[in-house]
């Protein structure tokens, strides 16, 4: 089955459980039981997959959980980082879930054992609280236990009837495109957010293969306010060939999305001893200090939120942002990330960063910031790309790549807003490989090119008061028809004798006639 007809196999079948529960679950609601659903048949048939290893004669789902013995339970768990017994399989609870009367009680006790049988593994932190946003007991999902029941089996039976074959195989990013349907369906009309928690798969295509570019192997790969991990996994992609040696770390404010980022990894077939997802303010309670130098980082922060910044003193003595001498303003702490993200890379790497485009010419601390990444050379590029790209704003961002290896003293602008770098659709623009391809053209050459690309001195740079939007180096094309003054004007002298000649014979005719 092609991608194109396994997306829409999905979106299909979503929208068909989306209208099998109309009614009993909210639109947004909806979503983490969806989800949910697809990461637990996906972590069932993944771990039946490996207990019967390619063996045809071996039919893991009708074992009794008496035949499982201790050894192959600790193995399995030091292996994979958690345990399913048979009688907890998707496929064994989906066969009956019409007819259970406790499904949303089995359910739970399921979910709580698959968490709690890596109580005291290394991958405890990864397994814990994967479950918590899929309450099976929640009103939400009825108010009754028999409308509980209902609403699960519809949930269930719907994801048991996608037929892709092995997840591994699938053409498409299952759990991203599900993720991408539903915010766009779901998160506008319910007037709830989502979609700053997600980064659409084509655009953070872009920004991997900016951070990566030209490396054949990175240690390892950060994303400081991880989302959904959808960029972490587009630089796995990225990279499938090559070796990301010390696997995929990210932190992530939001438990929700956090619990979202953990199942993406375990989806994406990154075993638990290959990720570090960890819970927490990345500005605030930053985790990864001992893990620093990161040769890559990707992220896509929240634009302009508050912080507590200078309301708290000992933050500008922070090796994070104690170079620069100034912290990001209170209401707007996108350049916290910016610094945040430069500490942690290595002399190296490459930062990628989605960036509002205001941080690049409004004055005050975010200038000095300015000046401090300037002076330094630390800024490679800024790139500013089409409009109404990301799920809930329709704002054109900018793209902010660090390098600590830059050898040129300049800095490359390069506008990728126009309409050959993205294509239009019905509810967001999109960047198809050929955009994509464009750009990191572009990118890798480093070479002017009117009205889009221009490397620009640093001294120069600073002549402007540090301001680097791209429109300041970029002139935009000038699309308006082009006249020739000299031509219009000999026209007009044509235009003039031909109506002073009319006018002479309508005199002559009036002449005769009153005569």
């Amino acid at each position: 089955m092609t991608s194109i007809a396994q997306r829409q196999e999905l979106q299909n079948k979503i929208w068909k459980i989306a209208n099998d529960v109309r009614g009993s679950v909210d639109g947004w609601d909806f979503k983490q039981f969806v989800l949910g659903t697809l990461f637990y048949r996906f972590i069932s048939e993944n771990f039946t997959s490996y207990i019967e290893g390619g063996d045809e004669g071996v039919n893991y789902a009708n074992y009794l959980d008496k035949d499982i013995t201790p050894e192959i339970k600790d193995d399995a768990i030091k292996t994979k980082g958690y345990f399913i017994y048979p009688s907890q399989l998707f496929v064994n609870v989906a066969k009956t879930a019409n007819t259970n009367p406790n499904l949303n009680t089995d359910l739970k006790a399921i979910f709580d054992a698959i968490e709690s049988s890596a109580n005291g593994y290394p991958s405890e932190p990864d397994i814990k609280g994967l479950f918590a946003d899929f309450d099976t007991t929640s009103t939400r999902l009825g108010n009754t236990v028999e409308s509980k029941n209902s609403t699960l089996a519809k949930v269930l039976k719907g994801i048991e009837e996608l037929d892709f074959g092995n997840f591994e195989d699938n053409e498409i990013d299952l759990f991203g495109d599900a993720y991408e349907f539903l915010i766009s369906n779901y998160a506008a009309n319910a007037g709830k957010s989502g979609g700053e928690f997600f980064t659409p798969q084509h655009v953070s295509k872009l920004i991997a293969q900016l951070a990566m570019h030209k490396q054949e192997k990175v240690n390892k790969i950060l994303d400081i306010a991880a989302g959904s991990g959808s960029l972490l996994l587009q630089a796995k992609k990225h990279f499938d060939n090559h070796i990301i040696e010390e696997g995929f770390y990210g932190q992530e404010i939001n438990p929700t999305t956090y619990n979202l980022a953990r199942m993406n990894m375990f989806l994406h077939n990154i075993n638990y001893d290959k990720f570090h997802i960890v819970l927490g303010d990345t500005l605030l309670n930053p985790q990864f200090g001992n893990e620093k130098p990161f040769d890559a980082i990707v992220s896509n922060p929240p634009y302009s939120i508050n912080w507590i910044g200078s309301d708290d003193p000992t933050l500008i003595n922070d090796d994070r942002f104690a170079p620069a001498g100034v912290l990001a303003p209170k209401s707007k702490a996108d350049f916290a990330f910016v610094l945040h993200a430069l500490s942690y890379l290595s002399s190296k790497g490459r930062a990628a960063i989605v960036c509002f485009p205001g941080i690049f010419y409004r004055g005050g601390a975010e200038q000095k910031i300015r000046k401090y990444l300037v002076d330094n050379n630390f800024v490679e590029s800024v790139i500013s790309v089409a409009p109404n790209l990301f799920f809930g704003t329709s704002i054109g961002v900018t793209l902010l790549v660090l390098s600590k290896n830059k050898t040129e003293n300049q800095t490359q602008f390069i506008d990728a807003s126009g309409e050959a770098f993205f294509k239009k659709a019905t509810n967001n623009n999109v960047l198809t490989d050929e955009h994509i391809d464009k750009i990191m053209e572009l990118f890798d050459r480093k070479e002017d090119m009117p009205h889009v690309a221009k490397s620009v001195d640093n001294e120069i740079i600073a002549e402007n008061d540090y301001n680097l939007s791209v429109s300041s180096y970029v002139d935009a094309k000038d699309n308006r028809e082009k006249i020739n003054i000299a031509e219009l004007n000999e026209e007009v002298s044509k235009t003039v004798a031909k109506i002073n000649t009319l006018r002479a014979d309508i005199d002559n005719i009036i002449k005769e006639i009153e005569a």
